[in-house]
């Protein structure tokens, strides 16, 4: 038993302060975005997924790569995102039709395209999924209006006026291009890789936020006359 208990004793640190820490204690339970499963599972687990996690990295090298010629085109050379679309759009049916009468002419037979076609399915879970996203942002607004959530407000009011300032310093497509390519391909990835760490980071700033968000809320909530109190709970 003394043996055992040495040995247990060794395995563990003291911190700073001269005290020993449980590693157990120590240990983090939290996840971010209260993640349940993997990264890769989040992703939805298909390719999109390995091409997100870079686990297929030539697609997502040439991902990168096209996005970036892209943007560099748009924002050197003044041309606005679509006259540049149409332009693209416009070269591409010229040429498969061209290629169409050209193998008319020579009497070859072309290679048949497959039928694109939206099933009613796929609508109704589209419309669906978009009904609970639309219903959840307007009750969001309407507990705002209401001023009973204050953490929420607090962090719609920095989310806008973050996008405020982001959209003075740059345009919208960079904006698309940052926020649509570079970090939806790089952030995913390294936090895959990273993944303990920043979990035990976040769960650090959130346990500090959330203390911070309660002194706050009680001293706003003993503030409060209260007849407002009263009616809030109820």
């Amino acid at each position: 038993m003394e043996n055992s208990n040495s040995e247990d004793l060794c395995g563990v640190e003291p911190n700073g302060e001269g005290r020993v820490d449980d590693p157990a204690s120590t240990s983090s339970s939290y996840r971010l975005f209260g993640r349940q499963a993997t990264v890769h599972q989040m992703m939805g687990g298909g390719k999109a997924a390995d091409v997100i996690l870079w686990r297929r990295r030539r697609v997502s090298c040439g991902i990168v790569a096209v996005a970036t010629f892209s943007w560099l085109l748009i924002e050197r050379s003044g041309i606005s995102f679509l006259t540049l679309c149409s332009d693209v759009l416009l070269v591409l049916i010229v040429l498969l039709f061209l290629r169409a009468n050209y193998a008319v002419f020579r009497k070859k037979q072309l290679q048949t395209l497959p039928e694109l076609v939206l099933s009613e399915e796929m609508v109704n879970n589209a419309a669906a999924s978009f009904r609970v996203k639309v219903n959840y942002m307007l009750l969001m607004a309407h507990d705002i209006t209401l001023g009973k959530d204050f953490r929420l407000f607090f962090k719609v009011v920095i989310a806008l006026w973050l996008l405020s300032v982001i959209g003075s310093l740059i345009s919208f497509f960079t904006l698309a291009y940052i926020a649509g390519i570079i970090i939806s391909i790089t952030i995913p990835a390294l936090y895959d890789k990273f993944k303990d760490p920043v979990d035990r980071y976040a769960g650090m700033i959130h346990r500090q936020f959330s203390k911070h968000y309660k002194i706050v809320d009680e001293s706003l909530h003993s503030r409060l006359p209260r007849t407002l109190t009263k009616d809030k709970d109820a």
